[in-house]
């Protein structure tokens, strides 16, 4: 059975459905909030890697390009891209961690790991 991709209007999330052909035109309900208010996405196609391929798509020079590390947005957008290419789906994640960067709230990265700042060995 196909795994379809589906549009919430109301919390406009994404949301996938497993279903038969037959049945991807009825109305899903968004298995978030519950909603009907949601149609159906022309989903991208995902050719299939092995691990090797994977990992030299994310050492891709070219991946890094147009990345300004200064800018909280530009570094979420390359994060979210790097997250999608793992298979993981951490927007909400990292839409968070921008926002409270973009807020001035965060000390950068190195100050949330263990030990960070510390002077002494």
């Amino acid at each position: 059975m196909p795994l379809y991709e589906f549009f919430c209007a109301n919390c406009r999330k994404k949301f996938s459905v497993l279903c038969r052909i037959s049945e991807r035109d009825a109305k899903n309900a968004c298995q978030l909030c519950g909603s009907e208010n949601t149609r159906r996405l022309v989903s991208r196609f995902k050719t299939v890697r092995n691990e090797e391929q994977l990992m030299e798509s994310l050492a891709d020079p070219s991946a890094l390009s147009g990345i300004d590390e200064n800018d909280p947005k530009s570094m979420a957008a390359w994060a979210k891209k790097m997250a999608r290419e793992m298979g993981e789906n951490m927007d909400d994640e990292i839409d968070a961690m921008a926002e409270e960067e973009f807020a001035g709230g965060g000390d950068g990265a190195d100050s949330q790991m263990p030990g960070a700042g510390d002077d002494q060995p």
